[in-house]
Order: C-alpha cells, then sequence, then structure tokens
C-alpha cells in the first residue's frame, strides 16, 4: 500500500503526477473526440435487424450478428428517402457512422443507407414464389400469346434511363410500326404502391389505348435492387393485366418473382423488344420471297389459261360451219377417190370387161345366165350387146 504507507491520498497523488482531470461531460466529450479522430466517417456493418420500430419517425432497431449487438438509428429526414424498410429478422447492411452522445455516453450506428442482404432477398422470392404457385398464378400453361405484329406497345421503366433509350433503339431499328406509349415508374425501394397504381390505370384504360403488350423493364444493377419486383401486390397486378406482359429485369443471371409471372421473361430489357417487334429486315425478306412467289404463280396461272383458251378457240375453229363443211367436204373426195380406186371400172382400162345383165345386174356367176339371154359387155371404151348360145360350168 504505498499511499497508505507514505500517508498521501490516492487523489492527491494523482494530481501531483499531472494526470489528467475530467469533468463526466469533459470525459464523455474527450471520448467522442476521440472517436471522431479515429474511426472511419463512413463504414458498412453487415447483420440482422432486431426488433426494428419507428418512433416520432425515426426507425430505431439492434443489429447483432449472434455474437454482438449494436443499436442503429435512422433519422427521420433520411428515413424518408430510404427505398427500404426491414422488417424482423431481416438480413442487412448498413451504411452508416458512429453516433456518440455525449450526455449519456451512448454509442450507436446512425444509417445513411440500409439495403437488404441478398439472404433476405433469396427468402422473399421463395416465399412470394411459393405463394403465387399455390395460387396458380405462376402457371406456364396459363401465359398469354404475343402478338404477332405489335401495334401498341406500352413501356414501363424509369424515365430517363440508359433501358428506356435502348429500347426505344432497338424498336426503332427492328420494328418502327410499332407505337411505343411510355409510362415513367420508379423502379427501386419501396415503390411498389406506385408501380401497382399504374398498372391498375393502364388496365382500366385499355379499351381506350388498345395495348398490344406491356413491357417492364429495369436496367441492370446488384439483385437487391431487384427486390421490389418479389413483391407480392406487383406480381398480382402483373398477373391481372388484360394484355401480354413482358418482363426485362436487371441482368440475364437475375430471377424475380415477377419474370416468372409474366407472360414472358427477357433477359434485359433490349431482350423484351426483340421478343416483341419482328425483325424488318427478316419481314421484308419474306414479303420479297412472298411476291416473287406470286409473280410465278401468275405466270404459271397466266401460261395455264393462255393454252385452255387456246384450245377452246380451237374447238370453237372445228365446229364453224364452214369448218365442219371442208372437213365433210375433204371427207367426201377421200371416199371419192377411194370409191373410184376400188371401182370395177377402172380394170377395164388394164383389158378386163365386165358381163350385166339387161336390168343392170353384174353377171357373177354362170347360174345367172342362161341360153338366148341378152347381156351387156362393157370394154374400155364401149358396150358389146351379146346372146347366150350356150352355159357351161367349170368342172373343176
Amino acid at each position: 500500500m504505498l499511499f497508505a504507507s507514505t500517508g498521501v491520498s490516492p487523489i492527491a497523488a494523482l494530481i501531483a503526477n499531472a494526470i489528467p482531470s475530467y469533468s463526466v461531460k469533459e470525459l464523455n466529450s474527450a471520448v467522442g473526440s476521440l472517436l471522431e479522430r479515429g474511426f472511419a466517417p463512413r463504414f458498412l456493418v453487415q447483420g440482422i435487424a432486431s426488433r426494428p420500430q419507428v418512433k416520432k419517425g425515426h426507425l430505431w432497431m439492434n443489429l447483432t450478428d449472434g455474437e454482438a449487438t449494436i443499436t442503429v438509428v435512422c433519422w427521420a429526414s433520411r428515413l424518408n428517402q430510404l427505398g427500404y424498410v426491414p422488417a424482423d429478422g431481416d438480413g442487412i447492411t448498413v451504411v452508416g457512422k458512429l453516433n456518440f452522445w455525449a450526455a449519456r455516453a451512448s454509442l450507436a450506428v446512425q444509417a445513411i443507407d440500409i439495403r437488404p442482404s441478398l439472404s433476405t432477398v433469396e427468402r422473399r422470392f421463395e416465399a412470394v414464389k411459393a405463394l403465387l404457385t399455390t395460387e396458380g398464378l405462376i402457371d406456364p400453361a396459363a401465359r398469354k400469346r404475343l402478338p404477332l405484329i405489335p401495334k401498341r406497345i406500352a413501356l414501363l421503366t424509369s424515365v430517363p434511363s440508359s433501358a428506356l433509350a435502348d429500347m426505344l433503339k432497338t424498336a426503332s431499328e427492328r420494328w418502327p410500326l410499332a407505337e411505343l406509349l411510355v409510362v415513367p415508374i420508379p423502379v427501386q425501394g419501396a415503390v411498389s404502391p406506385q408501380i401497382c397504381a399504374v398498372l391498375e390505370q393502364l388496365n382500366q384504360a385499355y379499351p381506350y389505348l388498345k395495348l398490344d403488350a406491356l413491357v417492364l423493364a429495369r436496367g441492370g444493377g446488384s439483385r437487391e435492387d431487384l427486390m421490389v419486383f418479389d413483391d407480392e401486390q406487383v406480381c398480382r397486378a402483373i398477373a391481372a393485366f388484360c394484355c401480354p406482359v413482358v418482363t426485362g429485369l436487371g441482368h440475364e443471371d437475375d430471377l424475380t418473382v415477377a419474370d416468372l409471372v409474366a407472360d414472358h421473361r427477357a433477359a434485359t430489357p433490349t431482350a423484351a423488344i426483340v421478343t416483341l417487334c419482328p425483325s424488318r429486315v427478316s419481314a421484308l425478306q419474306t414479303i420479297q420471297q412472298q411476291r416473287l412467289q406470286l409473280m410465278q404463280q401468275h405466270q404459271w396461272r397466266f401460261k395455264r389459261e393462255k393454252e385452255r383458251l387456246q384450245q377452246r378457240h380451237q374447238m370453237l375453229q372445228s365446229v364453224q360451219p364452214l369448218t365442219v363443211l371442208q372437213r365433210s367436204r375433204q371427207q367426201l373426195r377421200q371416199r371419192q377417190q377411194l370409191l373410184k380406186a376400188l371401182s370395177p371400172d377402172r380394170w377395164l382400162t388394164r383389158g378386163f370387161a365386165k358381163v350385166m345383165q339387161r336390168d343392170g345386174t353384174m353377171l357373177e356367176s354362170v347360174n345367172q345366165a342362161n341360153p338366148n339371154d341378152d347381156l351387156v359387155i362393157h370394154v374400155r371404151d364401149g358396150q358389146i350387146g351379146v346372146t347366150v348360145q350356150s352355159v357351161q360350168t367349170n368342172l373343176d
């Protein structure tokens, strides 16, 4: 006991050794200054939100990793700007800075931004997916068929954005005949009520707008940024929409519940336009091929009709009275020539003769003649009248 043996009090000894002396307020202020000088002005801290609650507009909660706990506060002015408010048990990442209250030596993390962790996003995705699948809202067999040639497409995305610029450019290049109705919506944060309201308004105006399809699009970002498209109410509004819905959300590897509920899921916003709008180059090639086929069919039909008319013309020519008369005369001449060639009189010029009875009957057999019958013998240059003296039959 050094102090007891010397007879000097501990406080007096400390003062004598020039050890700093503070009031409570001064000590707390010194600790606060030390923290401000020796700690990063901004940092990330990850953990699980415990018992979050809003008091007088400010968000208070505990952040724990299972081994330690710290208080987190998000002031009302900042809370109104956040797109995400954690629920009890959500894994979160807090962008914050240390907040030390000197009056009561209380330390907390002042939240500048709060984002859900990937595990929280996946948990909500699975929960909403399971619910909507059970209700039949996620059913590939119930998906609406996309239009072959859309005339009017509604584009729901943030304005301005690179996603919108890419979609407008792609649509202009592929199918400029399609009319695009650009509808601005917020695409990140706690904006599901706004998205649902826009979808409901478009649904009610469908008889006047006559939309052929709707594209719900958002450019690239982290999976946590797409959490609004896992919202149950947003997905129900998509499922109830009156015309086909195509989603182009994030990157190719990103999958949201909205993608599962939609009638078609495209990998990116640009891919959504490619899915809906036909290629005018391909359409032009198809039209040219069809035109060539029509021309060939027309030529073939014209040739066939021409041949048919020629056949009918020839048929009509063949049944005209003058033609029939000429053909009959020709046939008659041919028959006359044939008769002349076969006539017995032709043989008279070669020295033959024909014997005929007085009545003009040709004598073909001796049995037709009797003695004293008068016969006429025709020779080349005249006739000879004779009387039958006798009739003799050939014995052989």
